[in-house]
């Protein structure tokens, strides 16, 4: 089977194609930013042309690429990107009678506070990348609702991490590594996270899925605190469990200053206040329906986080995951 990995070549791409790669299947990379060792075609999902050309003769298309950095500028790129990329890509499909897409969403679309969100939760995005999220799903539901025979697979993934990942997760890890990290607030609120190796894995397994339109919200469970998972992570470096505090509402002023000074100088700081907000907001979906599909995670959440510590900060060696990752955008 061919099958098509928009993305293909970033951090959760690289992945699934290492699993595509050893499952036997032929398969294309369609991705401008980042490269590959597999096969991939320089292709910006928003030139239907060249995405119609790289797809064609494939029978599944993973659909991965999107613009999802927090400081995206200009933020139409969101939209441009997410919501239209996801249209040619779309047509594409429809024109070549690709009849199973696999598109890969985002738990953003549930907004902020989030208490044990199930699917069938409203969509209540608060931010422009959520929004763009949320309307790509609906391009693609309506996709499937023209043919029976459409199989539509929608995954949700919370922050997800690994070595290679260049992310929120990463971002945290490397502050308290260097000791340059601030707890704001009491750490009191739960984060859902996924460890790559798992998405990837669940990726490849949704291909089993028919006919119909399949949601699934991701994250490994149990959830932990910030404080949970921070203790983790020192322990882990080998740091004291002390550090320096700021109440919430200090840290998000903090937060502001900051967007003013990247406004001003036009450079990006590690710190905004869109995240001192995720950072203390609580972020726990459930992930219900992923254990009933009889999927089995290869990974434990808290070795996939000790892992990736060593990995990237304590010299030591690649994790279990796939040393392939150092490659992701």
């Amino acid at each position: 089977m061919k099958i098509g990995v928009t993305g293909g070549a970033g951090f959760i791409g690289t992945q699934l194609c290492h699993l595509l790669e050893k499952n036997g299947h032929d398969f294309v990379i369609l991705d401008i930013r980042a490269s590959s060792a597999y096969p991939q075609r320089h292709v910006d999902v928003r030139n239907f042309a060249a995405v119609k050309e790289a797809l064609a003769g494939c029978e599944v298309v993973y659909h991965l690429a999107a613009e999802h950095q927090d400081n995206v500028d200009p933020i139409s790129l969101y939209y441009d990107v997410n919501v239209e990329g996801g249209k040619q890509v779309i047509k594409a499909c429809e024109e070549l009678g690709i009849e199973q897409i696999i598109f890969t969403s985002t738990v953003a679309i549930y907004g902020l506070d989030t208490a044990d969100v199930s699917e069938e939760a409203e969509a209540n995005p608060f931010n422009d990348y959520g929004r763009s999220k949320w309307e790509s799903e609906k391009t693609f539901k309506e996709w499937a609702g023209k043919d029976e025979k459409h199989s539509l697979n929608i995954l949700r993934p919370v922050a997800t991490f690994g070595p290679g990942n260049r992310g929120n997760v990463y971002n945290l890890l490397r502050q308290l590594s260097s000791g340059k990290f601030v707890m704001v607030g009491r750490g009191e609120n739960k984060k859902s996270l996924a460890y790559v190796g798992n998405i990837a894995a669940f990726l490849y397994f949704m291909m089993n899925n028919g006919a119909g339109v399949h949601i699934f919200n991701y994250a490994d469970k149990p959830d932990m605190s910030m404080k949970e998972m921070i203790g983790i992570v020192r322990k882990t470096l080998g740091k004291s469990e002390q550090g320096l505090k700021l109440p919430y509402a200090a840290g998000l002023m903090g937060g502001y200053g900051f967007d003013v000074l990247a406004k001003l100088t036009g450079r990006t700081y590690p710190i905004s206040a869109i995240r001192v907000k995720k950072f203390c907001s609580d972020t726990v979906v459930n992930a219900d329906k992923v254990m009933r599909s009889g999927f089995m995670p290869p990974y434990v959440l808290q070795d996939g986080l000790r892992e990736t510590i060593e990995a990237e900060f304590l010299n030591s060696a690649p994790s279990r995951a796939d040393t392939s990752q150092s490659k992701a955008a």
